[in-house]
């Protein structure tokens, strides 16, 4: 009002109005009879100096050409645009309006003028005042001072569905009894908002308002509100003007982006299949639809891809549903969404013909059916399940916009269910790769008791290569290991089998830890080798391969009670001894397999009867939130108790170090607990390299036998041994040691200083010699070579004789 106007304050009369405009009297020969301030301010003319003269005098006759009459307001008949000349000379245009007087007296007619500009300004003003109005979309009402309706526009009688003269006198809250202000920091009541206002004379813009106006009963708009004081000329308060423009749309359209935003911050997050198909039923319940149900095709479950032909008679199970209703009948509180007992417990879902559900899975295409909307899970050329939208009435069905943002929504649910697929399926096949790769059963072993975990990373980051294994080598020793590859996945799992295989291999080979451990080595670098050069690109960069892998390896013997011990980048066992001290022997670390580097080394210790040694992987003592060093404190801590045995002590190891149960990276624990073979089962003696040494060999054979009570294996057991003492004094050199072990099976035993091993070989019908060691092979069940420092041992193992 203000820039309208400063000099009227606030006077909103029209500029041809008599009290404002440039006024002359004329008479009825259109001689000036009265001169107006007016007019003197206008055109310059003092009332003596224009009184008595023409009208002609400061008023061209007739309109002016070059200027278009404007739409004047009705009742202003004969209105013109017309050129006057102001007292120094100067034209301006004009706008006049003529008004006859009727009677007896000189006067014939009243004149009034004004400047073309401001004619103009106050019909703009005249136009803008009628289009809010009869026009504006925004709804515009007045109040008075107590808070009745006293006037409204177009837009607002429009909202209200009626008349303005059924509602003319209403106060704010009756006519929106169950709105309410989502907008905070003000009153909460549009009453306690308008009174503010005038009490106060400050304005509130931009307060949104949600309820259902009288004409749409059964939708929920949002209005973006403003509400000012009205004050006269005077300055007297005389109401508080709302206006609220509808944004409902607007509203509508941030929503559906902020769902969106909402969908991409949580579908996909899990590689699960239904944690994925509950969470976009979670985001859209209830701000999208009221329900929403999941169904995905069996096969999806079991990380497979369903059938791409006969989709309408696929096998479809119910992961995940969420309901706003059922809220609604529990009480006030959050949706009730959650998945469905384990599909395995379900039967399959079954769609009616002619359903929008059984349509949509004919077409291929999403089905819209009033209030319900059928989306379909398409991955490729593959329907991986249905998503079904339903609202509560049949006033809220989905609009275009809506329709695309639930295709939206579905097709990322689509993805990251497919991803999830997948992930099940690569999960599925590396763990039967890995529980087929990992020892089914671990043999009972004379030199150790033994207990193990073994535990599978979680779901997340998918199957590792940890492994363990308990190998039986000759003379009664056994080999232990523990090994990690980097990585996860079938990658990881496949490679783990390799190394497993390979160690067993060289491990039956009675290679000592640390030649194994190179060998290893080697096998792992040039399989890396070979995997850059099969997985090369063309801009010679290679992808991503497993060429590092950690592994301790160690051999235990219970006649000697040494244990000697390899590691390749891994961590060091624990070893307590039998009071129940616990240390880590200083082993040398060596370099992670297929790095190269320094050579390794071993430990040789001597470990008491009943010393504990525990052999695991990082994934056991090693957490995010938790050091290795701790993880060892604890670890020495369950091991410490010498009154547990080992299973217990294996489980209170997983329980104390892995507490959640859920780990980031495979675990593997092996405890074993040494023992010691009797005197009385271990006899060896030394003998000359002689000739007559093969035939004492098998007198104090014979005379072992006999006292064992294994007379049964005498003539096996001399042959073996005079073709064993025979080869060693033939071509070895130095004392021949031979012992008998007497164990599970009975072991005999030649050692020389020689290096060079026999080989079994078939003898020519011409040849005089060299099938003594082939009739040896046939009379044991096994027999080997291995080699020590000082020359190497020939073994042979036979069964017992079987008892009635």
């Amino acid at each position: 009002m203000t820039a309208w106007n400063a000099e009227q304050k606030a006077d909103f009369r029209g500029p041809l109005d008599v009290t404002r405009a440039a006024t002359a009297v004329v008479d009825a020969q259109d001689t000036v009879i009265g001169w107006s301030p007016a007019a003197e301010r206008l055109l310059g003319y003092r009332p003596q100096e224009i009184v008595g003269r023409p009208m002609a005098t400061f008023l061209a006759p007739g309109p002016t050409p070059s200027v278009l009459p404007l739409p004047l307001p009705p009742g202003f008949q004969g209105n013109e645009i017309r050129v006057a000349r102001h007292r120094d000379g100067r034209e301006l245009i004009v706008g006049t309006a003529v008004c006859p007087l009727p009677g007896a007296g000189t006067a014939s007619r009243v004149l009034v003028a004004t400047e073309l500009k401001d004619l103009r300004l106050w019909e703009s003003r005249q136009a803008l005042l009628h289009g809010l109005a009869t026009q504006s979309p925004v709804g515009l009402a007045i109040y008075d001072t107590d808070l009745h309706l006293a006037w409204c526009n177009a837009a607002y009688e429009q909202e209200m569905g009626r008349p303005f003269a059924e509602f003319r006198g209403s106060r704010p809250d009756e006519l929106y009894s169950e709105g309410r202000f989502v907008s905070k920091g003000h009153p909460p009541t549009l009453d306690a908002v308008m009174r503010h206002v005038l009490d106060t004379g400050q304005p509130f813009l931009d307060l949104h308002f949600q309820g259902r106006p009288p004409s749409d009963p059964e939708t929920d708009h949002l209005w973006s509100c403003a509400y000012y004081r009205l004050q006269d000329a005077d300055g007297h308060v005389f109401g508080v003007c709302e206006d609220a423009f509808d944004i409902s749309d607007r509203f509508r359209a941030q929503r559906r982006l902020a769902l969106l935003v909402e969908a991409g911050r949580g579908i996909g997050t899990a590689l699960d299949v239904l944690a994925t198909a509950e969470k976009i039923t979670e985001v859209a319940v209830p701000e999208f639809a009221a329900t929403v149900t999941v169904d995905l095709a069996r096969a999806v479950l079991e990380g497979e891809v369903p059938a791409t032909s006969g989709s309408a008679a696929m096998s479809l199970v119910r992961v995940a549903r969420c309901s706003a209703d059922d809220a609604d009948q529990e009480g006030p509180g959050q949706p009730t969404c959650s998945p469905p007992p384990p599909p395995v417990d379900h039967s399959p879902v079954e769609y009616p013909p002619g359903s929008p559900q059984d349509r949509c899975l004919s077409s291929g295409g999403l089905v819209h059916d009033d209030t319900v909307l059928v989306v379909p899970l398409r991955a490729g050329n593959s329907t991986l399940g249905l998503v079904t939208f339903v609202r509560r009435t049949r006033s809220a069905t989905f609009d275009s916009g809506e329709v695309a943002l639930a295709v939206e929504l579905v097709a990322r649910t689509a993805v990251s269910i497919d991803n999830a697929r997948r992930f099940t399926r690569e999960r599925t096949a590396s763990l039967a790769l890995q529980r087929q790769l990992l020892p089914q059963h671990v043999p009972e072993q004379s030199a150790v008791d033994l207990a193990y975990r073994y535990l599978p990373t979680d779901d997340v980051t998918g199957v590792g290569g940890d492994w363990f294994d308990v190998i039986p080598l000759s003379g009664t020793r056994v080999g232990l290991v523990v090994g990690d590859v980097v990585g996860h996945g079938l990658q990881a799992a496949a490679t783990m089998g390799r190394l497993r295989t390979t160690v067993r291999a060289f491990a039956q080979m009675d290679m000592d830890p640390v030649e194994l451990l190179s060998r290893l080595d080697d096998l792992v670098a040039q399989s890396a080798e070979e995997q850059r050069s099969e997985l090369g690109t063309p801009d010679g960069t290679y992808a991503d391969v497993t060429t590092g892998a950690t592994c301790l390896y160690a051999v235990y013997d219970p006649v000697s009670r040494r244990c000697v011990m390899a590691r390749a980048g891994h961590l060091p066992p624990a070893l307590v001894d039998p009071d129940g001290r616990l240390t880590f022997p200083d082993l040398p670390a060596g370099p992670p397999l297929g790095l190269g580097g320094l050579p390794f080394e071993s430990l040789d210790i001597e470990l008491p009867v009943g010393s504990l040694l525990a052999l695991f992987t990082d994934g056991l003592v090693e957490a995010r939130d938790r050091d290795i060093d701790h993880g060892l404190d604890i670890l020495g801590r369950v091991l410490s108790d010498r009154q547990a045995s080992l299973e217990e002590l294996c489980d209170r190891a997983v329980a104390e170090l892995l507490p959640g149960g859920s780990i980031a990276d495979d675990t593997a624990l092996l405890l074993i607990r040494t023992r010691e073979l009797d005197a009385s089962q271990v006899i060896e003696w030394e003998l000359p390299a002689e000739p007559v040494a093969a035939g004492h060999a098998r007198d104090l054979a014979t005379q072992q036998l006999h006292h064992w009570g294994l007379e049964e294996l005498s003539f096996a057991t001399e042959l073996v041994v005079s073709e064993l003492v025979t080869n060693a004094v033939r071509y070895a050199e130095g004392p021949i040691q031979v012992r008998l072990i007497r164990d599970r099976t009975l072991l005999c035993e030649v050692a020389d200083r020689g290096h060079t091993s026999p080989h079994l070989r078939h003898s020519g019908e011409d040849d005089e010699g060299g099938r003594g060691l082939f009739i040896v092979a046939q009379l044991v069940q096994r027999w080997g070579t291995r080699y020590t420092r000082s020359g190497k041992t020939i073994w042979t193992e036979q069964a017992f004789p079987k008892t009635g």
